[in-house]
């Protein structure tokens, strides 16, 4: 009986870490996509700027990406 209930929390433990890193994923891609597009935006407005909105879109991107990184790290972690 015990065994069993131990056995069901680490299940349901595993299962909401594998659902965080499934977020975590998701709303990296969806960020990513935001900056893309507000880039692509950006730059159809100011040609002349592309150099700097690029940098700044690479950047921002690699951080909204290393947050998503941490979260899945944090949550493969948890999992044991």
């Amino acid at each position: 009986m015990i065994i069993t209930s131990l056995l069901a929390a680490e299940g349901l433990a595993q299962l909401g870490c594998s659902l965080g890193a499934g977020l975590a994923v998701i709303g990296a891609g969806l960020g990513i996509g935001k900056i893309g597009s507000s880039a692509m935006d950006a730059i159809a407005r100011q040609p002349e700027a592309s150099s700097k909105i690029q940098t700044n879109m690479i950047l921002t991107s690699a951080f909204v990406e290393g947050c998503a990184l941490f979260a899945i790290v944090a949550c493969a972690f948890l999992i044991k």
